[in-house]
């Protein structure tokens, strides 16, 4: 069976949009709880063309920066990484140090630097960055959540309300039907009925989602 091309990179950048605190309700719970969602966030994607602007990222790596408010009155930033792709980066925690230092440099102001790992290694787990030289130590450690980790809890996925479950399973059935668009279909159908708030046609709201996720896309 011919493998079917998915293009998972939009998906994840809308959705992190449309449902930015329930993203961060889900994945990073330790973030989510500091920020003070009464006030206003804004996602500023320009910031990242000045960080790197000479990077050609491509589809593989999703990047997201967010100006938030936390609950103590200060203003942060939230600079959010998709590894989408699946491909082994032994740049990614570099990258990870790099963007945050460059994004406190310009703004003077406390960076959460948060990784999401859509790939399909199960070993591969960056989470820090360091190295000493002379006496000095520079270090940077962020928070990672590996999608493959919610797989083996399944009934949960099916039971959350949050619409982030919904996503993490689409991407999983998706990898794993990659060459069975039979299975495919069944699955994508299937979970289209499962009862849940926002619900998934919430999500279908979303053009990319849709095109990737959705079951007439097959």
């Amino acid at each position: 069976m011919t493998e079917q091309f998915t293009d998972y990179d939009s998906p994840w950048k809308e959705v992190i949009e449309s449902f930015f605190p329930r993203f961060l309700e889900y994945f990073f719970l330790d973030a989510y709880i500091v920020i003070d969602w009464e006030r206003d966030y804004e996602f500023l994607d320009t910031e990242l063309q000045q960080l790197e602007p000479d990077a050609e990222i491509g589809k593989r790596l999703v990047d997201k920066v967010a100006k938030v408010w936390l609950l103590d009155g200060e203003e942060a930033w939230v600079l959010i990484h998709v590894e989408v792709q699946g491909q082994y980066d032994s740049n990614f925690a570099e990258r990870m140090y790099t963007y945050n230092y460059r994004l406190f440099d310009r703004h003077k102001k406390q960076v959460i630097s948060l990784a999401v790992l859509a790939d399909e290694s199960a070993s591969w787990r960056p989470s820090s960055y360091n190295y000493q030289l002379g006496g000095c130590r520079v270090s940077l450690e962020f928070p990672i959540a590996k999608l493959l980790d919610y797989e083996a809890d399944w009934k949960s996925l099916e039971q959350s309300t949050n619409p982030f479950s919904i996503v993490v399973m689409a991407h999983l059935r998706t990898k794993a039907t990659n060459r069975n668009p039979e299975s495919r279909l069944q699955w994508k159908l299937s979970l289209v009925r499962i009862p849940r708030a926002p619900s998934p046609q919430k999500l279908g709201e979303i053009p990319n989602f849709q095109v990737s996720y959705n079951p007439k896309n097959h």
